[in-house]
């Protein structure tokens, strides 16, 4: 077997023989072939939003192993875990994370990119802070956390600060200071990379072009609605969504499917194609996902049913 030298293959733990021993026996092809299939993104949400594109997704309760295996093949984009109104399981979590890891979809796209990339809700408001929760949920791999009812600029800002970390002296991007408190631990296992590209990567899109993690900010009250503006040009925020607009309807004192909800959905996307922030909004049919990307909208929770019809109404590549 004839052994080969891998521009910038690195294996974490293993000596640079060993390295060339591993990366001979998968087949990671050398020189401008790796290079080519190395992704601007981890994320691949991220890399579609930078791209220009939308991203759609699911939303599950379920953390078992067999959901994260199911979630990790699924023709999607990202899967957000519910935690707001279910047990905040950190222990499920990180099996979550674990279970997401598939070797085969890596080897096959030649590098450590998921094709699904994982998020979570957590049960503190925004106005509750809730910086601890981030910080453990980060260490455990998320690409993501959606951060639920904030009400005005300061309260994203502080979210954003919850996923940085302090930034160094040289930093291009020193504002808004981090909190985060550094040791990715599981992070690094679950996304494939050294320390040192770890905290390369993990910083906030678009404030840092180069970041992979994702700060989206959900609009629930009268309050956010009456601030979209200055939340959507958060420093550092990398969407807003609305979820079903149930928490919306309530704060607004109007039911669920009145004009008023509806109202307040295109104003908060008005502010974020203002400010050229993604916006996201459930859809649960294939009509609704249609409208909502004509409208504008880049980020879709929808449902398995759902998006498998609104796919049959597509052009094939």
């Amino acid at each position: 077997m004839k052994l080969f030298h891998v521009p910038g293959l690195r294996f974490p733990g293993l000596p640079s023989c060993a390295a060339i021993l591993l990366g001979a026996w998968i087949g990671i092809p050398t020189g401008t072939a790796l290079a080519q299939t190395q992704p601007k993104h981890l994320n691949p949400v991220i890399e579609k939003l930078a791209a220009g594109k939308p991203f759609i997704g699911f939303q599950t309760g379920d953390l078992s192993l067999e959901m994260a295996r199911t979630m990790a093949r699924s023709d999607i984009d990202y899967v957000y875990l519910e935690m707001e109104h279910g047990p905040m399981d950190f222990q499920g979590l990180h099996h979550f994370a674990v279970g997401m890891i598939d070797k085969a979809a890596a080897v096959k796209k030649g590098n450590a990119q998921p094709n699904v990339a994982l998020f979570a809700r957590f049960a503190p408001s925004g106005s509750e802070g809730g910086g601890w929760v981030v910080k453990q949920a980060l260490d455990l791999g998320l690409m993501g956390v959606i951060f639920n009812d904030v009400d005005d600029a300061e309260q994203a800002t502080r979210a954003v600060q919850s996923m940085r970390y302090p930034q160094m002296r040289t930093s291009k991007y020193p504002k808004p200071a981090g909190t985060r408190g550094h040791a990715p631990g599981y992070a690094l296992w679950v996304w494939g990379v050294s320390a040192e590209e770890y905290e390369r990567r993990a910083d906030v899109w678009p404030l840092n072009p180069e970041g992979d993690l994702m700060a989206i900010i959900m609009i629930e009250s009268a309050e956010g609605l009456k601030n979209v503006d200055a939340i959507a040009a958060t420093p550092g925020v990398g969407a807003l969504f609305l979820g079903q607009g149930s928490d919306l309807s309530h704060n607004l004192g109007v039911p669920q499917n009145s004009p008023e909800v509806e109202q307040a959905f295109q104003t908060i996307l008005k502010a974020c194609l203002a400010h050229n922030t993604p916006c996201g909004i459930t859809a649960t049919n294939s009509d609704t996902i249609a409208r909502r990307l004509r409208e504008g909208w880049k980020m879709i929770r929808t449902t398995p049913d759902a998006l498998r019809q609104w796919r049959a109404t597509q052009p094939r590549q």
